[in-house]
C-alpha cells in the first residue's frame, strides 16, 4: 500500500503543472494551495513537539 501512496504523491506535481498550463488553475489558486500545505506542515510539527513534551512529562 505504501508504494501506491508514493506513486500517487509523485503524480501531484505533474497534475498541478498541467492544470496551470491548461488554465484550469490560476497563480493565486496555486499560491493558496502552497499556503495550505505550509500551514498543515506547521501544525504537524507543532503537534509532534506537543506529543514529545507530553511523553517526557509522563515519565
Amino acid at each position: 500500500m505504501r508504494a501506491k501512496v508514493v506513486e500517487a504523491e509523485a503524480e501531484v506535481p505533474l497534475a498541478l503543472a498541467e492544470a496551470l498550463r491548461s488554465g484550469k488553475m490560476g497563480v493565486m489558486d496555486y499560491m493558496n494551495y502552497k499556503n495550505i500545505n505550509a500551514d498543515t506542515d506547521m501544525r504537524d510539527s507543532i503537534g509532534k513537539l506537543t506529543d514529545t513534551d507530553n511523553d517526557e512529562d509522563n515519565n
